[in-house]
């Protein structure tokens, strides 16, 4: 098969090479990225055929015609979440770039396009009750990731409705996680001012929001679960998550000598809040009122149909991810680069 990976040089996408760097199946990847990896690519990267292109520019449907031309699938990872105040910037890559690899794909003829959903898609759930992909996918207004993840959706609803030719098939992933995304995973989501060397069984207490839980995925167990869904030319959304779910007490015992303190939601999304407007955190409260929102996710689907079963807990997840964060991990992507030493 011939697959083109958009978003190739990312969290998921570095993940997907990996499991593709030994995939008789797959014979021919190509890899398109804003920032492709520099000179001659290292390992995964080396298995990919580059194609440098911005998702959210006008031109970009032009860029990706030639270079979806002839592939078996399309799978489409790209995705921003910063700069985190511009907003527009989000939309335009997110929700805009989503719409111009669909354009792409049905002018150059692919019969097959795999698109990263997520769990921040769908609408809030009242309890712990899992939830299958029949579950509505309205978003949690307040986050702008969310509201981008079910704006998404709507377009590939659309876009079935249209062109019912093209076969699209959705992850609905939980957080994904790995140790070679440690450092961008910090950049992106803690910021310059959090104690990373003291993340990993150091930090004295860990603060937990109230009524949070947390699924997690690693990000191999869902590039897995991407493979199966391009060799089985399938349809529809799946839900891919680990089996355990993350409570305080399960984070506290990773990355603060098992010491958790409960705190208040509310005054929590205020500090947040105050935070990330005042540029020290870079992320908003929208993160924090999607994660106590979300479902948790019945993974039935994707173990019935695609034979995905995941080879890391959640709590394996989490350590490996925090050990990354610690040493400041990265690789030879632009996206996932290390912690300068």
């Amino acid at each position: 098969m011939r697959v083109v990976v958009v978003g190739a040089s990312g969290n998921v996408g570095t993940a997907l090479l990996r499991r593709f760097s030994d995939d008789a199946t797959v014979t021919s990847v190509v890899g398109i990225a804003r920032r492709v990896p520099p000179g001659t690519p290292a390992a995964p990267y080396r298995v990919a055929t580059w194609v440098g292109c911005d998702v959210a520019a006008p031109t970009a449907v032009d860029v990706l015609v030639p270079a979806f031309a002839g592939a078996d699938a399309v799978v489409h990872l790209a995705w921003a979440v910063q700069p985190s105040h511009d907003r527009r910037r989000l939309h335009d890559v997110n929700v805009s770039g989503t719409r111009h690899v669909l354009d792409a794909a049905r002018r150059a003829g692919v019969p097959h396009v795999v698109v990263a959903s997520s769990v921040g898609a769908y609408s809030p759930a009242p309890d712990d009750v899992p939830r299958g992909e029949g579950w509505a996918t309205g978003g949690v207004r307040s986050s702008s990731y969310s509201v981008d993840k079910a704006a998404v959706e709507r377009t590939l609803d659309e876009f079935e409705a249209v062109h019912a030719d093209l076969a699209i098939a959705r992850v609905r992933a939980a957080l994904v996680f790995q140790q070679a995304a440690g450092h961008e995973i910090s950049r992106y989501f803690l910021g310059p001012w959090a104690p990373r060397r003291a993340i990993g069984g150091h930090l004295p207490v860990l603060p937990w929001p109230a009524g949070l839980r947390l699924q997690v995925v690693h990000a191999d167990d869902v590039a897995s679960a991407y493979r199966e869904a391009v060799v089985r030319r399938v349809r529809g959304p799946f839900n891919v998550a680990a089996p355990d779910v993350l409570r305080g007490q399960d984070v506290a015992d990773v990355v603060s000598r098992g010491r958790v303190r409960e705190v208040d939601v509310a005054g929590t999304r205020r500090l947040l809040a105050a935070a990330w407007h005042a540029r020290a955190v870079p992320v908003g409260p929208g993160w924090l009122d999607m994660a106590l929102a979300v479902p948790l996710l019945d993974t039935s689907r994707a173990e019935r149909e695609l034979g995905w079963r995941p080879a890391w807990s959640a709590a394996e997840t989490l350590r490996d991810m925090v050990s990354g964060i610690a040493t400041g991990a990265g690789t030879a992507s632009p996206p996932l680069r290390p912690r300068r030493r």
